[in-house]
């Protein structure tokens, strides 16, 4: 029967009830804190942002951020010029207010323009912010949104605003901020806005030299084939190098916020970069010769930016375009100009490139024939309807799932939605590429396969998927297999790992039940708390692989409450290293560690 549908039926809900309802809208995915990219980080940025923006108006140049990593709680204190007393509470819990719409006031803003503060206050089960300003200050508490308290009086503090906020339990349930997260992101604030001293559980977190610290911070030196460049103007900043490494990765900011799928201030640094090159060689070099090797950071300010989600991943104003080419371009070949040494290095590894990448095009001939033999589609992959780059937004929900045989993708394939999940079946194990050249990638036909689904073999901003997830079997086969994709992006598309498209599908490994009810255990320890839950009548499957799980089993781990481990390194400079410790050759460093960290059976049972 047809619910009814009438007067009754429509709501009306006010800003604060809105953002509760939806906060998907304003922060993204809730999460659990496990991924950079949570909600519970995206809060933090909002309040630290607007301290930022008091730095880049030359109004404070401190940040103390306070985290109680057990309680959750989160506190930002900045010497700026303070909230105006009499419209804190407007500030903190009132859409689209804010001096941010005020280009006098603010002109290159991080903020949300209105939006930010509002939304952690709506969701958080505490929420405080004091007001220091001319000797006066003003305080308001709140809970999700509504106030409680508010105070007014004289302070001898210096100016600023302190916001101290707690996560509501209600809407994220269970959470954790992690330090190593944090610190990154305040590593980065640090690099962006140079000269800005920041303070993060009494560590100062400071940068002198801008991106250029964050390039030597990602790449050691003895991986650099000369000193990066670095170009610094009024509005744009860039600095890169080159590495012995294939592919190309790069760093995009634009206003202090870190674009993951670049844009097009990412997308026009490359092509004056080019222009730069050629006009100074000489030549008529590709885009691929020049970057194939090359790590770099890039930073815009744009009075208005345009980003295509809430969560700000991607650049889309077109207008500065043009102007970023002009400045990018003639910066490089000034840079050339004044360092011929370096400009020496840069022309002698572009021409190695292209030299490889002629060498390779026989081979990239026979591996595109072969496949047009076996069928004009690739082989093993159901596709899906929307991808990273359309026009929909369903793009940005796309994902594809790398499986290991026809029997785990079968449950995948008959449980997936096929508007946004595609799934690539793989034949057996994948090959180990460690230290393997480039023409292994169009000889191996398996790892072509994965290149060519993904469509990333010219460039990364091509990739279809906006996440590529690894799911495997959880024993022994299954880890290997996961280490050799794994190893397979890092060597050749490092950029995708750094990113942050590669995942790892979390699966349950128990599923206990009774005649009343059924739960899906990822861990011993789950298995044990749902066992002494269900008390009597307990009947325990263990999932040996993806294939044991039936399809209707399965459709409720790859829909909304899917769990992803996302696969992220540190530093640029770490990727070399720990494959040659895991997948390079047998050493007695790696038997030793093996062997300390091997788990004896017998003592468990």
């Amino acid at each position: 029967m047809a619910k009814k549908y009438d007067e009754s039926t429509v709501q009306t809900l006010d800003a604060l009830e809105h953002i509760r309802l939806r906060s998907g809208m304003y922060i993204g995915r809730l999460g659990d804190g496990s991924n950079p990219d949570d909600g519970i980080y995206i809060m933090l940025k909002e309040v630290i942002d607007n301290s930022i923006d008091e730095f880049i108006m030359n109004h404070g140049d401190e940040v103390d951020v306070l985290v109680d990593f057990d309680e959750g709680k989160i506190s930002v204190r900045d010497y700026g010029r303070g909230i105006p007393l009499g419209k804190v509470i407007e500030c903190v819990s009132q859409i689209n207010t804010g001096a941010k719409y005020n280009d006098d006031v603010f002109q290159f803003s991080v903020g949300l323009n209105g939006v930010g503060t509002k939304a952690v206050n709506a969701l958080s089960q505490h929420f405080f912010v004091k007001s220091h300003r001319g000797g006066q200050f003003f305080q308001a508490e709140f809970n999700k949104g509504k106030l409680i308290q508010e105070k007014k009086g004289k302070t001898s503090e210096a100016d600023g605003t302190l916001v101290e906020f707690i996560p509501d339990k209600e809407i994220f349930k269970k959470y954790r901020f992690e330090k190593e997260f944090i610190e990154k992101r305040m590593w980065h604030y640090a690099y962006l806005n140079s000269g800005l001293k920041l303070k993060f559980n009494g560590e100062i977190i400071f940068s002198n030299n801008g991106l250029l610290d964050l390039l030597n911070e990602e790449v050691r030196e003895s991986e650099q084939l000369y000193e990066p460049l670095h170009y610094r103007g009024k509005f744009l900043e860039f600095t890169f190098l080159h590495t012995q490494s294939y592919g190309e990765t790069f760093f995009s900011f634009v206003n202090g916020q870190y674009t993951a799928d670049g844009g097009t201030h990412l997308s026009a640094f490359k092509e004056g970069l080019l222009k730069g090159v050629n006009e100074f060689s000489k030549k008529n070099f590709q885009g691929m010769d020049v970057r194939e090797g090359m790590v770099g950071c890039v930073l815009v300010k744009v009075k208005e930016p345009i980003f295509e989600s809430q969560t700000k991943n991607k650049l889309g104003n077109t207008e500065i375009r043009g102007p970023i080419v002009q400045e990018v371009k003639e910066a490089v070949v000034n840079l050339l100009y004044k360092y011929p040494e370096i400009a020496k290095k840069i022309i002698e590894r572009i021409v190695f490139n292209e030299k490889l990448r002629k060498e390779l095009a026989a081979v990239k001939k026979e591996a595109k024939e072969k496949q047009k033999k076996i069928s004009f589609k690739i082989p093993k992959l159901r596709d899906c309807k929307y991808h990273l780059g359309d026009s929909s937004s369903k793009g940005s929900e796309s994902m594809i799932f790398l499986t290991e045989g026809d029997s785990a993708s079968a449950s995948i394939v008959a449980s997936r939605d096929p508007l946004t999940q595609a799934v690539f079946s793989l034949r057996g194990k994948p090959l180990n590429v460690f230290g393997m050249k480039l023409d292994q990638l169009y000889k191996n036909e398996e790892m072509y396969n994965v290149m060519s689904a993904l469509n990333i073999e010219d460039d990364l901003s091509n990739l279809r998927y906006q996440k590529v997830i690894l799911a495997t079997d959880a024993d022994v086969d299954g880890m290997h297999i996961r280490n050799l994709l794994i190893t397979f992006f890092l060597t050749y598309f490092e950029g995708l790992v750094m990113n942050g498209h590669l995942y790892v599908l979390e699966t349950p490994l128990f599923k206990v039940r009774n005649r009343e009810k059924t739960f899906y255990c990822y861990s011993e320890e789950e298995r044990d708390k749902a066992i002494k839950t269900l008390k009597k009548g307990v009947e325990i499957t263990r999932f040996k692989g993806l294939g044991e799980i039936s399809p209707n089993e399965f459709k409720q781990f790859i829909s909304k409450d899917i769990k992803l481990i996302p696969v992220t390194v540190r530093n640029f400079s770490d990727i070399r290293p720990t494959l040659e410790f895991y997948m390079g050759k047998n050493t007695p460093e790696r038997k030793s560690f093996i062997m300390e960290n091997l788990i004896n059976e017998e003592k468990l049972l």
